[in-house]
């Protein structure tokens, strides 16, 4: 297992909105929750936390939050991708300015980079901030999806630590697990086949489903980290249907209509999001029962 700080379950934080503003107290009361339910890290401000429809204040401003309410009891790795990398050093620097303990950069979407492209845009991340990043690799909403082989250049950077990989493909950890190194770090963001990731070596998992049963995804994540692989197939199976239901509609709208459902958040989402449609909110709420939340 590598030494590092950053591993177990990890939310991908929602951004509440009240009256079309983000929702401070709301979020603060999120964070809240999260780490009395025992979770090992933090994730404001990335896709699940409707990133590229807030306004580069609100987004500096939920990252503050976040660090500041989580006062070091749990790591903050601050989302802060973009397809600019001036702009993406810039949410960078201002992570490490504010006391984000890493940061999430996704691949350069819509652009459609080159595999040097890509290693480029790292680079000049790596060499402008000394602060922990993490490769996000999504190319289901990025368009693009970054290489092994360039993922091994990458970690031979002193600053780029890991991945978030959100493809699926279980193969592709133990190939990185052999070529990027013992300290390359290994994130799951896929919540139904982490228990996958785990088993190939994998550290942790990005969560979305951690927004609404932050115990029960801290304690299947223990156990995988623990190799209590049947403790990690209960829970496992309690929180299957709920994995799926969050992605029935466009996300967050499933999660935020199921933290309404728990009283903790409203539905608001912001355009081009809708809240999630009338025909699958049944199937959340009986996913929710199964994981024993309703």
């Amino acid at each position: 297992m590598v030494h590092s700080p950053f591993k177990g379950v990890i939310p991908a934080l929602v951004t509440p909105f009240l009256n079309g503003e983000v929702d401070e107290k709301g979020f603060v009361a999120l964070v809240e929750r999260q780490i009395a339910g025992g979770v090992h890290g933090l994730v404001p401000v990335g896709t699940t936390g409707e990133t590229s429809t807030l306004s580069h204040d609100e987004h500096k401003r939920v990252v503050e939050l976040c660090v500041q309410t989580a006062r070091g009891r749990v790591p903050v790795i601050a989302g802060a991708g973009s397809n600019s990398t001036d702009e993406a050093i810039d949410l960078v620097r201002h992570a490490k300015t504010v006391g984000a303990d890493a940061a999430l950069v996704v691949t350069p979407y819509y652009n459609r980079p080159s595999q040097e492209g890509m290693y480029q845009h790292y680079k000049a991340i790596n060499d402008a901030v000394e602060l922990p990043v993490f490769v996000y690799n999504v190319p289901g909403r990025s368009g693009v999806d970054i290489s092994n082989d360039t993922l091994v250049r990458l970690s031979k950077l002193p600053n780029i630590v890991g991945i978030k990989d959100a493809t699926g493909d279980l193969t592709r950890i133990s190939m990185q697990r052999i070529t990027c190194g013992p300290d390359w770090v290994m994130l799951s963001g896929d919540d139904p086949t982490a228990l996958g990731y785990m088993a190939h070596g994998g550290h942790g998992v990005i969560s979305v489903t951690s927004n609404v049963a932050p115990d029960a995804c801290a304690t299947f994540m223990n156990a995988c980290v623990g190799n209590d692989w049947e403790t990690a197939r209960y829970w496992q199976d309690r929180l299957i249907k709920l994995h799926k239901a969050l992605f029935l509609d466009s996300s967050p709208g499933p999660t935020k209509f199921a933290l309404a459902q728990l009283g903790l958040s409203t539905e608001d989402v912001r355009l081009p999001i809708t809240p999630c449609s009338e025909a699958v909110r049944p199937a959340i709420v009986e996913a929710m029962r199964e994981a024993g939340l309703v």
